[in-house]
């Protein structure tokens, strides 16, 4: 069953260039689709398309009759005093509805009332329970554990809300509303790595149709089966997650080059062909007719279209010598506002060459520990770098000493190069042309995020600290910086959200979790799987009645043989266990390869030491 048809869209937003230029495909009911594109392509306009915000200059949208739709990017008007909770519970508007028929019903009841009546009564009471209507504070209660949104937060008004706080609040409206058609526009924006694992793991559960656009490739690795591209105001299709739409990508790419260049090799040789019988048809009219028939028939072949890829940044951080040890080195530090303490009794110490994330949920102070780290913030404790550090910072939110500039003006002036350095490093960074005399107030976030990273980018830091870097950038941005990282070889420390990135770089974690600072040693997967089994509590152990026990001896002998089988199984499950080690050494370049044997190895590590336990506690009632 077809649960969205778009056929022929067509929209422009000035004379020059359709942004949509006749746009169609079908999605199937339950399908979870990824809208690819790189920016400007039309994403945001498809989706304000399909729910009605504005409409298409020409072309078909028809949605399955009955369907509910709904968008995540679209933050409805809320009357003047709403609070969180109030908004919340607008998502049951269509229940309260059919309570208030039922009540209204239940109080002109009487003994004699017609059958008709009771069958129209128990129909709503049926709708209402399937809808959810008994189990609307549970869902409340769950949702907004998820999406974390504490209870003080549920009494705040609205309106004074950040705009990511009100697009959080939303989206769990959205979810509370059981929608059949999910439109998410980057719906893991302003939520934190706890928040977004909830929202997958709910999507993954969730048998309606979901539309995403997204640049989280491990959100869209995990929670889409098919990419759409828009490229060139049409559609292009993919059956897969993002790595495999990544792959058959640069796969489709490759081929068509191969095909255009075999083209165009053959049109050479045929117009070589065509210019010699020329030639020598000057006194041979057969041979000049059959020089125009070959020349014919090369103007009437189809030629395939010279593919091309997106402009890359040729971008790479300078870096200054690095003498000594230790980069960093921490004592007891701690940070209060008011009676409230962000973290306390903080000491860690930081190599040269570490690559380390931060991570912890919204509110924790990530970003206020790397301020006080930079000394930006005052703090209880002691901080000493090293004495040929030197140390740049990419903050989240950021900032110029004058936005009224020009980019050309802001790297003339702020970071003191000459005019044709100015010119070389925007140009590697994409602001090319006209773009350098843009004023830097009227760039994008992402715009301003990598004309920052411009600015960073000779500065000879060998300390680099980076706060949400990719937090405004589209994929292709993202993977300029990654690359730009990987030929870094100075010492990073970085906050992010970005598991993805988070996978590819760090070599060390630490965690804001109450107050403390938890350090890990080592890289984000092994993180994660910590983590995981951190959370599988152990089960108490039930109290069983007392019963009459077998003789000693014989117990003995069973238990015996039981802790013999256990382990020889716990011998073959240790040799599993190390079996994954070289395949996840060879599988270190495929990035879906390498998520399933670490997910296989967390579970059979898990399994491990289920079986230890079991051992343990056979070994003590032996010795009992």
């Amino acid at each position: 069953m077809i649960d969205l048809n778009v056929k022929e869209l067509v929209k422009s937003f000035d004379s020059e260039r359709n942004v949509l230029d006749g746009l169609s495909f079908d999605v199937q009911a339950g399908e979870h689709i990824g809208i690819m594109g790189r920016n400007g392509a039309g994403k945001s306009t498809l989706f304000k398309i399909l729910s009605g915000e504005i409409h298409a200059d020409s072309g078909e949208v028809i949605f399955a009759p009955g369907k509910k739709v709904g968008l995540i990017s679209q933050i409805p008007v809320y009357p003047a005093g709403s609070t969180v909770e109030d908004v919340l519970r607008t998502a049951f508007s269509d229940l309260d509805g059919i309570k208030a028929q039922m009540e209204a019903m239940e109080y002109r009841m009487t003994a004699s009332t017609p059958p008709s009546i009771l069958k129209r009564y128990d129909d709503l009471a049926n709708c209402y329970r399937l809808g959810g209507g008994y189990d609307r504070d549970v869902n409340v209660e769950k949702i907004c554990n998820g999406l974390g949104i504490p209870p003080q937060m549920r009494t705040q008004m609205f309106d004074t809300l950040s705009g990511g706080e009100k697009t959080r609040v939303n989206l769990a409206r959205l979810l509370l509303e059981q929608t059949d058609i999910l439109l998410l526009d980057e719906p893991t924006n302003h939520l934190d790595l706890r928040s977004v694992e909830w929202l997958e793991e709910y999507i993954l559960a969730f048998k309606g149709t979901v539309l995403t656009v997204s640049h989280d490739r491990w959100f869209l690795d995990r929670t889409i089966t098919r990419v759409i591209e828009l490229r060139g105001g049409k559609a292009e299709f993919y059956s897969g997650n993002y790595s495999y739409y990544a792959e058959e990508k640069e796969a489709r790419y490759q081929r068509q080059l191969k095909q255009y260049e075999k083209e165009q090799e053959k049109l050479k040789q045929l117009g070589f062909t065509v210019e010699r019988m020329k030639g020598w048809g000057i006194n041979n009219r057969t041979l000049y007719r059959r020089a125009m028939s070959i020349q014919h028939r090369m103007e009437r072949i189809e030629q395939t279209e010279r593919p091309q890829k997106e402009q890359t940044m040729r971008i790479r951080f300078e870096e200054t010598a690095f003498y000594g040890d230790e980069v960093l080195t921490v004592k007891d530090l701690s940070k209060s506002f008011g009676d409230r303490t962000l973290f306390s009794g903080v000491e860690v110490t930081v190599k040269g060459g570490e690559r380390i994330a931060l991570l912890g949920d919204n509110g924790t102070g990530k970003t206020t520990f790397l301020r006080v780290l930079l000394g930006e913030e005052p703090a209880l404790g002691r901080i000493r770098f090293g004495p040929t550090v030197k140390t740049a910072y990419l903050e989240q939110n950021v900032t110029f000493q004058n936005p009224e500039r020009t980019l050309y003006d802001t790297m003339l002036y702020e970071t003191n190069c000459t005019p044709q350095a100015a010119r070389d490093r925007l140009g590697a960074f994409l602001f090319r042309g006209d773009d350098v005399f843009k004023t830097v107030k009227a760039l994008s976030g992402g715009e301003q995020s990598r004309l920052k990273l411009c600015m960073l980018m000779d500065e000879k830091v060998n300390f680099l600290v980076m706060d949400e870097p990719t937090n405004h950038l589209d994929i292709a941005s993202r993977e300029w910086i990654e690359q730009a990282l990987d030929e870094y070889e100075g010492t990073l420390l970085f906050v992010t959200h970005d598991r993805y990135f988070a996978g590819r770089f760090a070599t060390r974690i630490w965690e804001l979790d109450g107050g403390r600072l938890c350090d890990y040693p080592f890289g984000y997967e092994k993180y994660r799987a910590v983590k995981a089994r951190e959370a599988v509590k152990p089960q108490p152990a039930e109290k069983k009645e007392k019963a009459e026990k077998p003789p000693k001896a014989q117990n003995n002998k069973a238990l015996e043989r039981k802790v013999r089988l256990l382990e020889r199984e716990i011998e073959k499950q240790e040799a599993l266990v190390a079996s994954f080690d070289p395949q996840i050494e060879a599988a270190a370049t495929d990035y879906q390869e390498l998520t399933r044997l670490l997910e296989e190895k967390t579970a059979a590590e898990e399994k491990l030491a289920d079986m230890m336990a079991q051992w343990e506690q056979m070994s003590l009632e032996l010795e009992g």
